[in-house]
C-alpha cells in the first residue's frame, strides 16, 4: 500500500500500485488532463510510471520549468515520425534538446530544403492532432536489436550494441513509429502543440568527421503558443542584432578564414576594445589590484603541474623548439602562481590582488566558432586573489560590490547569481570543497542576494559563483565569475609565512567581470544594436560643415572637442548637409555638430543628438557640458 508524499507535505495513501496519472487523477480532473509527465524520489518519469512503494512525488505539468525539456524531447520524437513517414527510407539517429529547442539527425538519401521544413512541420501538426498514445516498452536488449534491424535502423542497433550490458533498454511507440529512448515523454501526442522547426545543416554521426554525413533539422518547441511566439519575436530581434552584421556596417573588425577564431580588430573597434581596458584599469586599480603582465607560451611542464594539461589537452595549441614541449598561454591562472613564488610573502602581504589582461588561445572546434563570441585567440580581465582561508568572504563580497558597478556603468541592471558546485572530476580533499563552498555561498547570503545551486558544474580545481545578465531583448549572458582554489597554489609550490611563523598554502580566487574582451563586445553590440553609449562610442560626435566656407571653423570646433578628451571627426566632404546627417545617423553616431554661416558668425553649433532629438543652439561651453554630462553617467539605466 503506497503512500505518495506532495510537495505541499500532503499525503495520498493508495491499497495498490498506482500510477503518476492515477495520483493526478486522484487529486483532480483538471490535474489529470494537465499532467505531463512526473518527479518520483527526484527522477523524471512518464504518468504512465507505476509507483509501488512509499515514494516522493511532483506531477509535472506545463506551468512547470522541468516539463519544457520534455516537451522539447518530445516534439523531436514528432519531427522524427513526420519526416520517416513523409521520406520512407530515412534512419533516425539521436534527437536531443540543446538550449531553448531540439535537433533530429537523419541518415536520408534526400536533401532537406526550407520547403521541406514547412511540409515536415504541417505533419507534425497532424500527428499531434491525432492525439496518439506515447507508450513506454521495456525491451530486453536482443529483441530491441531485432526489432530496429528489422526496421532498417542501423543506427539504433550501433547504439544499442554499444550500451552498457546492465542497462535498461527502453523503446518509445506513438502509433505505429517507435524509437529507442530513454524519456521521459508527454503521454500523448496532442500535449506538443506549440513548435516551429527553424533550420537545417549538416552533421556527422556521433559529432566524428571520419562517419557518414547527415542532415539536421533544428526545432523549438515550447509549453504553448504565447511562448513560442514571444521567442520568435526574440530571435527575429536577435537577428536584426548579429553582432557580426553591425561590425560589418559599423567598420568595427572582421575574421578570416586565414585565421580562424581571430579577431583583426579595425580603428573603430579597437576604440570601443581601449576604452573598455582603459576603465577596467581604473576601476581595478581603484580596488587595490596591481597589473601584471606574463608570457604567452610556457614549458607544458607548467601545464602538467597545475593539472590544465590533464583537463584541457586537446584544447591546447603546443609547439617544440630546442627539444622541449611548450604551450600557448590558455588561461592566466599558473603564470599568476609563478609572480607570487618570486619572494617569499608573509600574511601581511595578504591579501595580494593580481591583475592581468591576459591574452589567451584555445583550440576551439571550427564548428563553434562564432563572430568574436566564440573565438581561439582572446583576452581576459582577468585576477586572481591570494589570500587567507578567513580573507575570502571579504574579498568575495568586495569583488562582488566592484562587479555590480561595472555592469551598471554598462547598462546592464538584471544580475543572476549561480553557485557552481563540484564536479564528479575533480582535484583536493572532500573538506576543502565543503570549505570552499560554503565561503561562496556565505558571501552571497552576506549581501542578501538570491541565488541558485548548479550541481556538478565547478571547475575541476574549485566551486565558483557564476554572474549572468540579461540583455535587453531578455537573453541571458553568463559573464563574470569568482572561484575559491584550495589545490592550484599547492601544486605550484605557493607559500606564505603565517602570523606563528608557519609556511602556509595561500587560497587562490580566480576571478573575472567582463569574461574575455572579444565576447562581452560582441554582447555589447547586440544590446545596443550598434548604438553604444556615447561613453563607449568609437565616435561620440561628428563636426559636419554645409558649406566650404565653414570648414575652417568646422576644423577648429573638432580640435576643441578633441582637446577635451573626446572622439570628435570633422565631415568636410563635398556632400549635402542633409546627405552627411544621414548617413551618420545610420553609423549610429551619438552627436551630430552642424556649423553654417549662422553658428560660425556666433561662435556657436546646432547639434543634433542620436534617434533625432534637436538640441538647437549651443555654445562650445554647453555643448562640452552635455558631453561630460552624459559622458560621466556611463550606461546607467534610466540616466538617458
Amino acid at each position: 500500500m503506497p503512500v505518495v508524499t506532495l510537495p505541499d507535505g500532503s499525503q495520498r495513501s493508495f491499497e495498490t500500485p498506482v500510477s503518476v496519472f492515477d495520483v493526478a487523477a486522484d487529486i483532480g480532473p483538471g490535474l489529470a488532463k494537465a499532467a505531463l509527465a512526473g518527479v518520483v524520489d527526484g527522477r523524471e518519469v512518464d504518468t504512465s510510471h507505476v509507483i509501488e512503494n512509499d515514494a516522493e512525488l511532483s506531477i509535472l505539468t506545463d506551468r512547470d520549468e522541468a516539463a519544457i525539456e520534455i516537451i522539447r524531447h518530445s516534439t523531436a520524437h514528432l519531427l522524427a515520425q513526420a519526416v520517416q513517414q513523409l521520406f520512407p527510407g530515412t534512419q533516425v539517429t539521436i534527437g536531443p534538446t540543446v538550449e531553448d529547442g531540439f535537433y533530429y539527425d537523419f541518415a536520408s538519401g534526400h536533401n532537406f530544403t526550407p520547403e521541406d521544413l514547412e511540409n515536415i512541420e504541417k505533419r507534425m501538426a497532424e500527428i499531434a492532432a491525432d492525439d496518439l498514445t506515447v507508450e513506454r516498452i521495456v525491451s530486453p536488449r536482443e529483441k530491441a536489436i531485432e526489432i530496429f534491424r528489422n526496421m532498417g535502423e542501423h543506427y539504433k542497433v550501433q547504439i544499442i550494441e554499444d550500451l552498457p550490458g546492465d542497462e535498461e533498454i527502453t523503446i518509445y511507440k506513438q502509433g505505429e513509429w517507435m524509437d529507442l529512448c530513454r524519456g521521459p515523454h508527454v503521454p500523448s501526442t496532442g500535449k506538443l502543440q506549440a513548435f516551429k522547426l527553424t533550420k537545417v545543416a549538416g552533421a556527422y554521426w556521433r559529432g566524428d568527421a571520419n562517419n557518414q554525413q547527415l542532415q539536421r533539422i533544428y526545432g523549438t518547441a515550447w509549453a504553448n503558443k504565447k511562448q513560442l511566439k514571444a521567442y520568435l519575436t526574440r530571435i527575429e530581434e536577435a537577428e536584426k542584432r548579429d553582432h557580426r552584421k553591425i561590425a560589418k556596417k559599423l567598420d568595427l573588425f572582421h575574421t578570416q578564414e586565414e585565421a580562424p577564431g581571430m579577431v583583426f580588430w579595425h580603428p573603430a573597434g579597437w576604440r570601443i576594445y581601449q576604452t573598455i581596458e582603459r576603465y577596467m584599469r581604473d576601476k581595478q586599480m581603484a580596488y587595490g589590484y596591481q597589473e601584471i603582465k606574463t608570457p604567452q607560451v610556457v614549458d607544458l611542464s607548467l601545464w602538467q603541474r597545475s593539472g590544465h594539461a590533464d583537463k584541457f589537452a586537446e584544447g591546447m595549441f603546443t609547439l617544440d623548439a630546442d627539444d622541449r614541449k611548450f604551450a600557448v598561454k590558455p588561461m592566466n591562472c599558473p603564470c599568476h602562481v609563478q609572480v607570487f613564488n618570486q619572494g617569499l610573502k608573509s600574511y601581511r602581504d595578504l591579501p595580494l590582488r593580481l591583475a592581468e589582461f591576459g591574452s589567451c588561445h584555445r583550440n576551439e572546434p571550427s564548428g563553434s566558432l562564432h563572430g568574436i563570441m566564440r573565438v581561439r585567440g582572446f583576452t581576459q580581465d582577468d585576477a586572481h586573489i591570494f589570500c587567507t582561508e578567513a580573507q575570502i568572504q571579504p574579498e568575495v563580497s568586495r569583488f562582488i560590490d566592484m562587479l555590480h558597478e561595472v555592469y551598471a556603468d554598462f547598462g546592464f541592471s538584471e544580475v543572476i547569481y549561480r553557485l557552481s558546485t563540484r564536479p564528479a572530476e575533480r582535484v583536493g580533499s572532500d573538506e576543502d570543497w565543503d570549505r570552499a563552498e560554503a565561503a561562496l555561498a556565505e558571501a552571497l547570503d552576506a549581501k542578501g542576494l538570491p541565488w541558485e545551486i548548479l550541481p556538478g558544474e565547478g571547475a575541476f580545481y574549485g566551486p565558483k559563483i557564476e554572474f549572468s545578465l540579461k540583455d535587453c531583448i531578455g537573453r541571458v549572458w553568463q559573464l563574470g565569475t569568482v572561484q575559491v582554489d584550495f589545490s592550484m597554489p599547492g601544486r605550484l609550490d605557493a607559500q606564505y609565512v603565517a602570523e606563528d611563523g608557519a609556511r602556509k598554502v595561500p587560497v587562490m580566487l580566480h576571478r573575472a567581470v567582463l569574461g574575455s574582451f572579444e565576447r562581452f563586445i560582441g554582447i555589447l553590440i547586440e544590446h545596443y544594436e550598434g548604438a553604444f553609449p556615447l561613453w563607449l562610442a568609437p565616435r561620440q560626435a561628428v563636426v559636419v560643415n554645409i558649406t566650404d566656407k565653414q570648414a575652417e571653423y568646422a576644423n577648429e570646433v573638432a580640435e576643441g572637442l578633441r582637446s577635451a578628451g573626446f572622439r570628435v571627426e570633422a565631415d568636410l566632404r563635398n556632400e549635402k548637409v542633409g546627405f552627411k546627417i544621414r548617413e551618420l545617423e545610420l553609423a549610429k553616431v551619438p552627436y551630430v555638430v552642424v556649423v553654417g554661416d549662422k553658428e560660425m558668425a556666433s561662435g556657436t553649433v546646432s547639434v543634433r543628438a542620436r534617434h533625432g532629438r534637436d538640441l538647437g543652439s549651443l555654445s562650445i561651453q554647453n555643448l562640452l557640458q552635455t558631453l561630460s554630462e552624459e559622458e560621466s553617467r556611463k550606461g546607467r539605466v534610466g540616466t538617458h
